[in-house]
């Protein structure tokens, strides 16, 4: 069985969400509350050290980064394939997840923390804030609780951080200059990994993604929004109410436990 420790609005657990569902594989789901820290207590810290969502049980074994879920899910269940057979679009695969991952996240969290995390946390004392950032184990999610706690990203900061949102668009459209997909013709984990950012740049910069300035991404990002997954996923407006996905799931096993 698989379980899935997660946050809805999380860009990484949305990654493994698509995931699982493109697989068609079934999961336990245990939501985690970021804003009450539920990330860095001691118990999900034994599990996973790095106290970031989305961490996967399965069998009692346990993983974290996406990515790596990501490919961990592809190795037990091949069919269909998310990776590309060809050696060398594998790890043209590979480049492209990790320079998302390194470059992407980081400026993405400045507009997602200020509108999620900042109207609660600026309301912190310096006790309860310094009490958090005790127990936050990686320096740069201290810095950006800091940040939206006491020192807000400025206009100019988010403006260079949008630079880099696009930039990963300007990548996708070269990357889709042989075809359809990606990498190696098939949709695979390329997608996967950036789906997350291009729906939350489809909600802060819509023009960005128009056929207008970029064709091949207008279309691509057209075929994505059609595929079962992207719903079955709950790929939600980030902005939707808080809960929103838990009462959802709540509904879902309601009705499943009601009889034919």
């Amino acid at each position: 069985m698989l379980k899935l420790l997660h946050m809805w609005r999380s860009s990484a657990s949305r990654r493994v969400r698509l995931c699982l569902a493109e697989k068609g594989l079934e999961f336990e789901s245990q939501p985690v509350n970021l804003l009450k820290g539920e990330h860095n207590t001691p118990e999900y810290l034994a599990m996973n050290p790095n106290g970031v969502v989305p961490l996967m049980i399965h069998d009692g074994r346990i993983l974290y980064e996406s990515s790596t879920i990501c490919e961990y899910l592809d190795d037990l269940y091949p069919n269909p394939p998310i990776r590309p057979t060809d050696p060398y679009q594998l790890a043209q695969m590979r480049n492209f997840v990790r320079w998302v991952d390194e470059k992407v996240i980081g400026n993405l969290i400045i507009f997602n923390w200020t509108q999620v995390h900042q109207p609660t946390a600026e309301q912190w004392t310096d006790a309860e804030l310094e009490q958090r950032l005790k127990n936050v184990p990686s320096k740069e999610r201290r810095e950006a609780w800091l940040r939206v706690a006491r020192k807000p990203y400025t206009d100019e900061e988010k403006t260079a951080a949008m630079k880099v949102l696009v930039d990963m668009l300007d990548r996708i459209e070269v990357a889709l200059e042989t075809g359809p997909w990606m990498y190696g013709g098939i949709f695979s984990i390329a997608e996967l990994g950036c789906i997350p950012f291009v729906a939350r740049l489809e909600e802060l910069n819509p023009e960005a993604i128009s056929a207008a300035q970029r064709p091949r991404v207008a279309e691509w990002w057209a075929r994505i929004k059609a595929r079962p997954a992207y719903a079955k996923a709950k790929m939600l407006p980030f902005l939707a109410p808080d809960g929103i996905e838990d009462a959802e799931l709540a509904r879902e096993a309601a009705e499943a436990e009601q009889p034919a």
